[in-house]
């Protein structure tokens, strides 16, 4: 089918709606005031089949109802207008023998999708403050509840963000239509997404499953998955009732609507508790695994609305069960935004209470944490509880579980056994965002089957999440978890006044004040490397209270420093008087989170221990800083506070100063192999990977013979012509031009992670000119260009590469330029072959790096690499000889890393190329035979220029291309160095040459 115009995109639309039985209305036919939206004939013709019994004015009174939509603002109007349409009004009247009747009625049909008229009308004019004619409205019963807007493919300048700012025109122009819409589409013709009318672009996306059970090819065409996954009759009509609702925040309304995963997820949560629910079946109704911040909270309380609304559940009790008091607050508040679909939400404050509430026969939403279920115990009065109270024999109650993990295991005894002697009939459903662990226990025992799997993968994929990188940074005290793990269940959790000597020792180490200092300085320094391209927040994780203070004190002892804040719980009694400024109110925390969550609050950082870790949701947070050990669900749980989507932040970075890696990879494994496929965090090391191929693989599609290494040198008319070059040749083959462009997207996408890391440096003038070729082909074709502006800015901003002193990313020892070991290929994940411990695999790690260094520059200075890799070899057999320690050995490693940062910086400071610089070191070691004043890198310039201007094919084999070279040199130093010695040194010079470049080719 040939996409190539608006209108043919329109007419596949529409063709593909009516094979789901919509029916094709031509809009220019149909009879209305031009400042109507309403189809009101429609309407009226639905009540009267629908509601027969009601008088003619009464019929006249119910559309008036419907169509008479009251509030401040188009907001507030569109969910007057959602709720009368989802739940329906209520009309008095008196029937002929004149008897008082009440009929409750609704403008759509729900339960019987047939009983009404689905249109699909296309060049309908609406007049507002300009006339307007949207693409395609799809009208049901004569109201206007979907919006199409579909941009031309080919056309200048068209891409979805055109048909989103088109729908931000007509909300001002013909703002009458968008108080009935429930749900807008925009297109251009390769994009097709789903939205909200009122939501920014980036919540909009594309419905990518037709069935729910399994995503579609990436390459099937997005409106047809679209079409056929949410526009079938009952599918819509369910979408709409259950899935739209509008959430208050102090007056300014949000309307959110669900996403394909949250949809299918609830449908099939829905479908599994009608099998399940007793008396039906044996109450245990399944799991479902949304990964972290892909939209749980919203899923549950969809869930919670529909459950409550089936006439199969009689009015249902939902009690809604969380671990902890700081979850249940957080996942309470979403709950009560979602006051449309779900209704009143009560919250258990105390045992007492929960007992009172759970006692009562009507239905409704219960919130509270599961220790709530716990035994009275004895007072002076009376007896303590043996076992719990029995609170409810209802069947109909059904407890629903966040993060079902660990308290819902202990089924003998504790909690999780109390709640099920309180409520001896209710049914289980559990909603975990990290999968379920196997040590645990398992879930399937208590909550039943997985039900649906929305995993960090696929979330990635669908930017329902952002990709989280990890980057080690070595400080003095990295614990790669040597002894340490049997302590660490001890450590974490609320045990730091506990007097265990281990972990007083281990804190006093991290918190020791040239440590924190360090720490604290390389915090700042990447956090304004990071905040340069991407606005927003970090959080930093530290081991205990008081190293969190030491950590406040020494960020804000520094001159730059933004403003920071400790988060930690206080006890008055222990604590010294001068943390009293880091504890707070209850208000003052929630005040504290509201502006947390502002991306342009002047609180730009906090420090935290446990507080904020979980369930706390603030999308501009970017990158978290660790200098705590966390394993398992509590470490993935954390990590993820930066995964959530926000503008144009493309990633999370997890920066960790204490040695989590190994930690990160045993929860990693559990993910992947818990059925869920993807990964949480992507390695630094893995991003230069992927940035250094993107590089090469956009340099093979520009001709060999435009040589753009000069670049910085050149005038602009020069760099003109070279960029022109360019774009003459991509521009012969529409597909190349195409896949270049995104191919450069990718690279630049890439860029803004690795733009921190000092080995990028040597693809800057690579990276610059695709970046300018890419530019050109794009206005040129001017197709899709689907950027934000932050894009643009990150281009050309190569930023310089972080100055550290102590503190060094791991594989950065090495000033390395391309490790090929990531977190998360295999050997990383079986820890280097199982049984090496953290220091083992270091080795392993530099010592694959520095091979890789040294072998990229063993063909620029024979000599020098030569002795190092022999060096290198040395270390190695030492260390496997057991003749030096792990530590010592890495303390090697580290000083041959430096010998090649040395070079490096040498380099610079000669000013010469990495190619030169050979040739340097034969010259300057023979100093006393050079005549000539002036320094030796003019010399050594023109001997490389020499040598460079003779090279041909296969030189080295060519006693005549030799005999040029030999001449062109000789010809250099005849008058600058001594006759005696000049043939002794050419030898030299010629041997380097060969060297360096025996596989010259033009």
């Amino acid at each position: 089918m040939n996409m190539t115009t608006e209108a043919s995109i329109e007419q596949a639309a529409i063709d593909w709606l009516e094979d789901l039985g919509y029916t094709h209305k031509d809009g220019t036919v149909i009879e209305h005031r031009p400042n109507e939206v309403v189809l009101k004939p429609e309407l009226k013709a639905f009540i009267q089949k629908a509601y027969s019994q009601l008088p003619n004015d009464m019929q006249d009174l119910a559309v008036a109802e419907f169509t008479n939509n009251v509030g401040a603002d188009l907001a507030h109007r569109n969910r007057s207008f959602h709720r009368k349409l989802t739940k329906g009004i209520d009309l008095d009247f008196e029937d002929a023998q004149g008897n008082e009747k009440a009929v409750h009625l609704y403008p759509i049909d729900f339960e019987n999708p047939e009983n009404n008229n689905f249109w699909a009308v296309n060049q309908f004019s609406i007049t507002g403050k300009n006339r307007r004619r949207p693409d395609i409205i799809i009208y049901i019963n004569g109201l206007p509840l979907v919006v199409f807007e579909l941009k031309n493919w080919y056309n200048e300048n068209t891409t979805i963000k055109e048909a989103h700012n088109q729908i931000q025109h007509y909300k001002k122009d013909i703002p009458l239509l968008f108080e009935y819409n429930a749900l807008t589409v925009i297109s251009d013709g390769n994009e097709a997404q789903h939205g909200m009318f009122s939501s920014g672009l980036e919540w909009f996306a594309p419905w990518k499953s037709i069935n729910g059970r399994h995503t579609v090819d990436e390459d099937d065409f997005q409106m047809h998955t679209l079409l056929h996954g949410l526009f079938p009759k009952a599918r819509l009509l369910n979408y709409i009732k259950n899935f739209i609702f509008h959430e208050d925040h102090n007056g300014t309304l949000i309307k959110k609507g669900a996403k394909y995963h949250q949809f299918f997820g609830v449908n099939f949560a829905v479908e599994a508790a009608l099998k399940s629910v007793r008396p039906f079946g044996d109450g245990r109704i399944g799991v479902i695994w949304h990964t972290q911040g892909s939209g749980k909270s919203i899923s549950m309380a969809m869930y919670t609305g529909i459950l409550r609304s089936l006439p199969a559940l009689r009015n249902p009790t939902i009690v809604v069960q969380v671990d902890r008091s700081d979850l249940d607050m957080q996942l309470y508040e979403n709950f009560v935004l979602a006051k449309d679909l779900v209704g009143d939400v009560h919250h258990a404050d105390s045992t007492q209470d929960l007992r009172k509430l759970l006692s009562a026969g009507a239905g409704g939403v219960i919130f509270t944490t599961i220790e709530k279920f716990r035994l009275r115990t004895s007072t002076e009065e009376s007896l303590g509880e043996l076992e719990h109270p029995v609170l409810s024999e209802r069947e109909n109650i059904i407890v629903m579980a966040d993060e079902a993990h660990r308290t819902q295991y202990g089924l003998l005894e504790g909690f999780a056994s109390n709640l099920r002697k309180a409520l001896p009939k209710a049914s289980f459903i559990g909603f975990t965002g990290t999968p379920v662990d196997s040590k645990d226990a398992d879930t399937e025992e208590v909550f039943g089957n997985v039900i649906h799997t929305y995993d960090i993968k696929q979330a990635v994929k669908d930017n329902a999440t952002v990709n989280i990188y990890y980057e080690p940074r070595l400080a003095k005290l990295h614990l790669w978890n040597e002894d340490i793990d049997q302590e660490v269940d001890k450590i974490t959790g609320d045990e730091e006044d506990t007097g265990n000597l281990k972990w007083a020792a281990i804190e006093d180490a991290a918190g020791s004040e040239d440590r924190v200092n360090r720490i604290a300085k390389d915090i700042l320094n990447h956090y304004k490397n990071r905040t340069d391209t991407l606005e927003g927040k970090a959080m930093v994780v530290c081991m205990s209270r008081r190293n969190c203070v030491k950590m406040y004190d020494a960020l804000t002892a520094q001159g730059d420093c933004p403003e920071v804040a400790v988060v930690m719980t206080g006890n008055i009694s222990k604590d010294p008087e001068s943390w009293n400024k880091h504890i707070r109110t209850k208000d003052a925390h929630e005040s504290l989170k509201k502006r947390f969550r502002q991306v342009d609050d002047p609180l730009k950082i906090v420090i935290v221990r446990d507080m904020w870790l979980t369930g706390f949701d603030a999308p501009c947070v970017h990158t978290m800083y660790v200098d705590k050990i966390m394993k398992g669900h509590s470490l993935m749980q954390a990590i993820t506070r930066t995964n959530r989507v926000f503008k144009d932040k493309e990633n999370g970075v997890i920066v960790d100063y204490i040695g989590i890696g190994d930690n990160l990879k045993t929860a990693t494994n559990k993910y992947t192999q818990s059925g869920g496929e993807g990964k949480p965090a992507i390695d630094m090391e893995q991003a230069l990977e992927l940035f250094f191929n993107q590089v090469e693989i956009c340099k093979v599609m520009i001709p060999e013979a435009i040589d753009y290494s000069d670049w910085k040198q050149l005038r602009e008319a020069d760099k003109i012509l070279l960029v022109h070059q360019a774009l003459n040749h991509l521009l012969k083959d529409n597909d190349t031009a195409e896949e270049f462009m995104l191919a450069e997207k990718k690279l630049s996408g890439l860029l803004s992670i690795v733009k921190s890391q000092p080995a990028i440096q040597d693809y800057a003038v690579d990276t610059i000119f695709i970046q300018h070729v890419s530019k050109a082909v794009r206005n040129a074709k001017s197709t899709k260009s689907n950027k934000t502006d932050r894009r643009e800015e990150v281009r050309d901003l190569i930023s310089q590469s972080i100055d550290s002193e102590a503190i060094v990313d791991v594989y950065a020892m090495a000033g390395i330029e391309k490790p090929d070991i990531s977190i998360l290929d295999e050997t990383f994940l079986l820890g280097a072959k199982k049984n090496k411990d953290g220091h083992a695999l270091k080795i392993e790690i530099i010592k694959n790096i520095l091979k890789d260094q040294i072998k990229l520059r063993l063909p620029k200075n024979i000599k020098k690499y030569t002795s190092l890799k022999e060096e290198l070899e040395k270390v190695i057999d030492r260390y496997h000889n057991n003749a030096i320690d792990s530590y010592a050995t890495i303390a090697e490693l580290v000083d041959r890393a430096k010998e090649l940062q040395e070079e490096d910086q040498r380099k610079e400071e000669l000013g010469l190329s990495e190619e030169e610089l050979a040739f340097y070191d034969i010259l300057s070691a023979k100093q006393e035979i050079i005549k000539e004043e002036g320094p030796i890198q003019d010399i050594v310039q023109a001997v490389v220029k020499a040598v460079k201007s003779n090279l041909q094919l296969d030189w080295t084999k060519k006693e005549n291309a030799k005999a040029a070279i030999r001449l062109a040199v000789k010809k250099e130093l005849r008058k600058k160095v001594s006759l005696s010695k000049l043939n002794e040194i050419l030898e030299e010079i010629m041997q380097q040459a060969e060297g360096q470049f025996s596989d010259w080719s033009a």
